[in-house]
């Protein structure tokens, strides 16, 4: 008989996915067989022609899934499949059949299946299948994962928990995500005060990490849709600083801070060729990880070619420098299969931030 746990959240951003890597990959140390689906799926990728979730999509190739991809996200909330559900084009009871019917043959296959939700608890009403119903009709124990402090955590949990209590789902561990290291015992003690006392049970998960938390040069590639130039082993750097070369070269270098991202416009020959030769200086590539150059003005030809002569990573826009920079600093990271350093962390810490046998007692 195949065991299950239902990963939800409180919202978006708090880690449901990492926690789902985390999980798998701790689940494959004690059960031969582990599957994993999303049945509720609102960012559409293409995996090897099948249309699925991005996470879905993630965890497929990170844990070699591929064989499951058409079972792991059977409800795929593409471009005009809501109002195609509302119109009354797709069966009401379609998604959620679907849904069973992937997780049946999921179960089938694998002794022990993690389910991951999406968003907050009543992402997909509007097509008659939110989390706390999905985690209800497979019955699947939840555990809710929320994110950092004390007063935030306790709000947006029970405004969720009220959801899933009505649903009937069974709510068995709240897990806190992204603790700031210095105050994990204190808000952990705070929270299980609280929930303890309302016979919920409280744990906690990662540690806030900027090495998790930040978006690599290919993933601001992605964002900004324009092809990363320059050295591409450079591609999966981690960003942890995105500065505005809007002084004099001099003090802009003097500010660099660790692996920065540095956004300069296209007139600046006299900062792209400076950063450009500068980058092959390993004390200074330690610093500066590339360069997005925005701006309809061209770059002059002579600094073009130090530009390229350099090999230094780069994004070309013609936006505005203020649209970049706002683009850029307002990105929240989402994790893909090419994260090697991220993932191989995450693999690494969940040995040691999670007790597994307790989630496996907590699952059915």
């Amino acid at each position: 008989m195949c065991k299950k746990i239902f990963i939800a959240a409180t919202g978006q951003h708090c880690g449901k996915t990492t926690i789902s890597l985390s999980l798998l990959h701790l689940a494959k140390k004690k059960y031969a067989r582990v599957g994993f689906i999303k049945p509720i799926g609102p960012k559409v990728f293409m995996l090897d022609g099948v249309e699925m979730d991005m996470d879905a999509a993630l965890i497929a190739s990170v844990y070699g899934m591929e064989a499951d991809r058409a079972l792991m996200s059977p409800v795929v909330l593409g471009k005009g499949y809501t109002k195609r559900y509302l119109s009354g084009e797709i069966n009401p009871e379609a998604p959620l059949e679907s849904i069973k019917k992937a997780c049946r043959e999921l179960e089938a296959k694998n002794d022990f299946l993690i389910i991951e939700g999406s968003g907050h608890g009543g992402v997909g009403s509007v097509v008659g299948v939110n989390n706390a119903q999905v985690a209800r009709t497979l019955d699947a124990p939840v555990i809710m994962v929320a994110s950092g402090g004390i007063g935030c955590v306790i709000d947006s949990v029970q405004l969720n928990l009220s959801l899933f209590q009505q649903q009937g789902a069974d709510v068995k561990l709240v897990l806190v995500n992204k603790l700031l290291p210095n105050k994990r015992e204190e808000t952990l003690g705070f929270l299980r005060s609280f929930f303890e006392s309302r016979q919920q049970q409280v744990a906690g998960a990662f540690d806030y990490s900027r090495t998790l938390a930040n978006p690599t040069l290919l993933d601001l590639s992605k964002l900004l849709k324009l092809p990363l130039q320059g050295d591409q082993q450079g591609k999966n750097r981690i960003i942890h600083n995105i500065q505005l070369g809007a002084a004099s070269s001099q003090r802009v270098i003097d500010t660099l801070q660790d692996s920065t991202l540095l956004i300069t416009t296209s007139s600046r020959d006299e900062l792209i060729v400076t950063t450009s030769a500068l980058y092959n200086i390993p004390a200074y590539r330690q610093k500066l990880a590339g360069l997005v150059i925005p701006g309809i003005a061209p770059i002059s030809a002579i600094s073009q070619k130090i530009l390229d002569d350099s090999h230094i990573p780069y994004i070309r826009t013609l936006q505005n420098t203020a649209e970049v920079f706002i683009t850029l600093s307002e990105h929240v990271s989402k994790m893909t299969a090419d994260d090697d350093e991220k993932i191989n962390l995450i693999k690494a810490t969940a040995e040691s931030v999670f007790d597994f046998d307790a989630i496996d007692a907590m699952s059915r």
